[in-house]
């Protein structure tokens, strides 16, 4: 039987700024698994002109009970004015699941 998960999506400036992100949120255990899914080339309507930059995409691993606490998190730590912070439930393999839940328990920061 599956397990339901949350997927975070977030983009970032650059290696060092997604690096120290993902080891903070790793740290604090608001995901299992961080995954950086690589350089993107972001196209986005922004302050009335359209933008390009290049960014690193990170894909976070959470459990039900977390997910809202890391798309705080996330807002509060992310050098963007307005930061990408996309979020879904998706169902994992039981055991997969399961591992992200043991891997974020703790008293919730609610």
């Amino acid at each position: 039987m599956n397990t339901p998960v949350v997927l975070v999506l977030t983009t970032l400036p650059d290696s060092d700024t997604a690096s120290a992100l993902a080891q903070q949120v790793i740290d604090a255990r608001l995901a299992a698994c961080v995954t950086e899914l690589g350089l993107v080339k972001s196209r986005y309507w922004w302050k009335g002109k359209v933008e390009a930059a290049d960014e690193l995409q990170l894909l976070f691993k959470t459990s039900l009970g977390r997910g809202d606490e890391l798309a705080r998190f996330i807002e509060s730590n992310h050098p963007y004015e307005t930061p990408e912070i996309v979020s879904w439930q998706a169902d994992a393999s039981a055991a997969y699941g399961q591992w992200i839940i043991a891997e974020t328990q703790r008293p919730l920061n609610v």
